[in-house]
């Protein structure tokens, strides 16, 4: 048995790609955190996204106080929360290398998390291309990928959890794949779901080039062609573009000749898609608040 629930994620609204994952050994909370983007269209978070990452986080920690691992694949806000380290009490806990393949930030970052954990987990092990066994579960880590098309903001590592047959795959923020690195562990585990960071279109042209996205498309194509995946959660960084769907039309149709759904994490769970970031000029026009 594996049970995949997305929590909080970019279609729910906010910053995010908590999930939690549960098999007949172990449940699994994949990268506690949520958050809201501080600036878009030059306007703050409105007190809708506001309520959202309050109900979305407690609903985080509801799930946190479920599992017995906690996994953290690198030291993004929207990821993890060093300030409410009391989750990890008593759990098992996966990181992300603190000190290699990291960026600055995020090195200083992981320290502050590290003193603050000091002492509440059950145990902590370092995931960098690490395999754990429970049961019949595994939990299999990559070696650390880019966040994103080049090192500049550090690395992440993806997650594969594998249970009965059945496996799900979290890529964590590689924005698209757009690196044969980040897709070669995707295609190399053969899940029936991954759940993707994708293409980061919002910022095409500007953060974001033409090519990396066009890489994205063909590597998207690729998981479904050479695995054997029956869903793709294309989320994240890719839910903050209202024009999503058209961005990577190709993937869509591929799909659709594959029998693969390629879905967001609300419609996963049947839910309205709400991309608040997206739409917070709207939320602004329709419901006016005092900035």
């Amino acid at each position: 048995m594996l049970k995949v629930k997305p929590l909080a994620f970019d279609s729910f609204g906010v910053r995010s790609m908590a999930t939690f994952v549960e098999t007949n050994d172990i449940a699994v909370l994949i990268d506690p955190g949520v958050s809201l983007a501080p600036s878009r269209y030059s306007l703050p978070p409105h007190p809708i996204e506001e309520q959202r990452m309050s109900e979305t986080w407690d609903d985080v920690k509801e799930h946190a106080s479920r599992s017995d691992a906690l996994v953290v694949t690198h030291y993004h806000y929207d990821h993890y929360d060093p300030e409410e380290p009391e989750i990890y009490e008593g759990k098992i806990v996966y990181l992300k290398h603190p000190k290699e393949k990291i960026n600055k930030s995020q090195e200083k970052r992981a320290s502050y998390f590290l003193d603050k954990l000091t002492g509440i987990p059950k145990s902590m092990d370092i995931a960098d291309g690490k395999e754990f066994k429970h049961g019949s579960t595994i939990i299999k880590f990559s070696p650390p990928v880019y966040h994103g098309t080049n090192p500049k903001l550090g690395y992440v590592v993806e997650v594969s959890v594998s249970c009965g047959g059945e496996k799900v795959v979290f890529t964590s923020d590689v924005e698209g794949p757009s690196v044969a690195q980040q897709v070669e562990f995707i295609i190399q585990e053969n899940p029936d779901i991954v759940i993707l960071d994708g293409p980061m279109t919002y910022m095409l042209g500007f953060r974001y080039s033409k090519k990396s996205l066009a890489l994205s498309i063909e590597n998207m194509k690729r998981i479904i062609k050479e695995t054997s995946v029956k869903t793709i959660l294309p989320e994240h960084h890719f839910m903050r573009d209202l024009k999503y769907k058209e961005r990577i039309a190709e993937v869509y149709e591929c799909a659709v000749e594959k029998d693969v759904e390629v879905i967001t994490a609300a419609e996963y769970l049947g839910r309205d898609v709400e991309m608040l970031e997206a739409r917070r000029k709207e939320l602004y026009a329709s419901k006016p608040t005092t900035l």
